[in-house]
């Protein structure tokens, strides 16, 4: 892709996203174009903090319940926000070359510039691979905290060998240090410097502020920025983020995918979930094991063993063989989840969490407006024709979409042969019923 079409890509992100404030003014790829193109300036360039908030993601499970999982975000100023989509750009670019060179351009799926495709298509490949393989072997696992993690040095290491140089260049080490050795700013003190509570409300008038902070007060109130001197992790959140972390496999995806592609299996990585898959022989768990060997080649990977499962595919079967490979695999699940679809052996669909999550939303939706008879708490008219519009097929083909959308789509990459929206097929009766009730 060259330059003037990624700018093109960049104007139609830019229009559609919503905008936010931080330490500078808003701008654009569009305005900083000049500025941002130029090495000597980045070389040169003052980085702002990032700001760091905590992000709650609520997991359900019909038997456990409710889980809440915390994810911290950093996101940058919108100058430096420019810097790191351009050089992400850049590097992605670099990227691709060197992944098609060395035969792994189907190992790293996620974040990529070239693919244009998204987790349904990966699911699919993963699926009809497993099928088209079967008896087969399945390995599924993540990495602990995986951006948080990423060593300094190796990241470096692997940043120059994408380069071709002994040393990165200054703009480069700029970009570099930076994401790194970065700083960060709490959203929650933001907040507070401005008399504001960190509620919803809260948040969006902060955002609503040309600068979260004037000048002086930023001088004034430096003691609040945080210096990220550990030697490892990166901001998750950052438009290079997801590059780096790339870049960081680029060896061990090599190396495992070379040596699962031997035995003619399937590895694929999304970020930091992948799959192995390999067909029925005596040596798997000589595989899986060799594969466990690998990743602890890069400095700080680890795998989550309570999240690692295996599982054995034959006769449109599926069963959780963990115990035959590791004694600390989690061997509660029955069925194989993998970025978001859930396959049994004979269907796929929507994984379960996922859906549940999504009528727990609508009925706490629709409760309100049945308990208030169509009013707020505040007073204020909720419209039945907007819980309909967010939540079914009535809003699935609008501009916005919603999760009926993303099930719409899901069947058209699988297929109508397979149980994508088993689960949502009834989701009009249940709105009406939860209004009514």
């Amino acid at each position: 892709m060259n330059l003037e079409l990624w700018l093109s890509d960049q104007r139609t992100i830019e229009k559609s996203k919503k905008y936010y404030a931080h330490f500078d003014f808003r701008t654009s790829i569009d305005v900083q174009k000049e500025y941002i193109t130029n090495p000597d300036n980045i070389a040169k360039h003052s980085f702002y903090p990032f700001i760091h908030y905590e992000k709650s993601m609520v997991k359900f499970n019909k038997n456990k319940g409710k889980k809440t999982k915390v994810r911290d975000i950093c996101y940058a100023s919108h100058i430096d926000t420019c810097i790191f989509q351009y050089y992400g750009f850049l590097l992605n670019e670099l990227y691709n070359a060197k992944i098609n060179q060395l035969g792994t351009s189907m190992v790293a799926v996620a974040y990529r510039t070239d693919l244009h495709k998204n987790n349904i298509h990966f699911a699919k490949v993963a699926v009809d691979f497993i099928r088209e393989s079967s008896p087969c072997y399945i390995m599924i696992g993540d990495f602990t905290n995986f951006f948080d993690n990423l060593d300094h040095r190796y990241l470096k290491e692997r940043w120059c060998e994408l380069l071709g140089t002994e040393n990165l260049p200054e703009d480069h080490y700029a970009i570099f240090k930076n994401i790194t050795r970065y700083n960060k700013w709490e959203l929650t003190d933001l907040l507070e410097l401005n008399n504001l509570e960190d509620t919803v409300s809260g948040r969006r008038e902060l955002n609503s502020k040309n600068l979260v902070l004037s000048k002086d007060l930023y001088k004034k109130h430096r003691n609040h920025i945080v210096k990220n001197n550990t030697g490892y992790g990166i901001p998750q959140g950052s438009p290079i983020s997801g590059l780096l972390a790339n870049l960081y496999m680029l060896d061990i995806d090599k190396q495992i995918n070379d040596y699962v592609s031997s035995l003619n299996g399937l590895y694929m990585r999304y970020s930091d979930d992948f799959i192995v898959v390999i067909p029925k022989s005596e040596s798997a768990k000589i595989a899986f094991d060799n594969v466990k060997s690998t990743i602890n080649i890069a400095p700080r990977l680890e795998l989550q063993p309570e999240k690692t499962q295996y599982f054995k595919f034959e006769n449109n079967e599926i069963a959780n063989c963990g115990n035959e490979f590791d004694n600390s695999a989690d061997c509660s699940n029955q069925f194989m989840n993998f970025l978001g679809f859930t396959f049994d052996g004979h269907k796929v669909r929507i994984r379960a969490k996922t859906t549940t999550k999504y009528y727990y939303r609508m009925y706490s939706k629709a409760k309100t407006i049945a308990k208030n008879g169509g009013y707020s708490y505040k007073g204020r008219r909720i419209s039945k024709k907007n819980l309909y519009k967010g939540y079914s097929i009535r809003g699935a083909f609008c501009k916005r979409g919603n999760f009926i959308s993303y099930v719409e789509r899901s069947k058209g990459v699988f297929g109508n042969d397979e149980a994508i929206d088993r689960d949502t097929k009834r989701h009009m009766q249940k709105i009406n019923k939860a209004l009514n009730s």
